[in-house]
């Protein structure tokens, strides 16, 4: 059996309400609201671009490039972000990730040599971890952060999906 896999751009209100009913029905943790609407306003200013992958006309995920991070580094040196890469668990370990993500690096190549993303430090986090060294992607040598403000030694913070390491890539020497 052919499986086809196809991503697109978020573009509509439509997409958006389905992103946001697909998730409440795949992830426990997600609460309905304003979040996909919000990204589409995004997208339709050019702050960001969400990208929807679909499996055999399915819905199997999403993920986002932010050209204005949160994140200080990169913010201040104009690195765009991958962010939010999520593909419900029935699709995982079918190469959709990483079709997200070369199409993310060309649409971030055409402004910018490198681009980013922050990582989880929990076992949740293993095979995305592994998945991003794979493809080329350092730390950026600054430490953990915990809502992207640096961990000072010695204080405690909560592990959780807040603290993160950022690793960059330079798409000139990879793509």
């Amino acid at each position: 059996m052919i499986h086809i896999i196809n991503i697109t751009r978020l573009t509509t209100i439509e997409e958006a309400e389905l992103l946001d009913q697909k998730f409440a029905e795949q992830f426990k943790w997600y609460q309905r609201g304003d979040y996909y609407l919000n990204c589409l306003e995004e997208n339709q200013t050019n702050k960001r671009v969400t990208l929807i992958v679909y499996y055999n006309d399915s819905v199997a995920g999403c993920c986002h490039l932010l050209f204005e991070s949160k994140y200080p580094f990169f913010r201040d040196d104009n690195i765009p972000e991958i962010n939010d890469l999520n593909i419900f668990p029935e699709y995982r370990r079918k190469q959709i990730a990483s079709k997200l993500l070369d199409e993310l690096e060309l649409i971030a190549a055409k402004t910018s040599r490198f681009i980013g993303l922050g990582v989880g430090l929990y076992k949740d986090y293993g095979n995305a971890q592994r998945m991003y060294t794979s493809r080329g992607y350092v730390l950026d040598g600054r430490g953990m952060t915990y809502n992207n403000v640096p961990v000072i030694p010695g204080k405690s913070v909560i592990v959780d999906d807040d603290l993160l390491l950022y690793l960059v890539k330079d798409l000139q020497n990879n793509l």
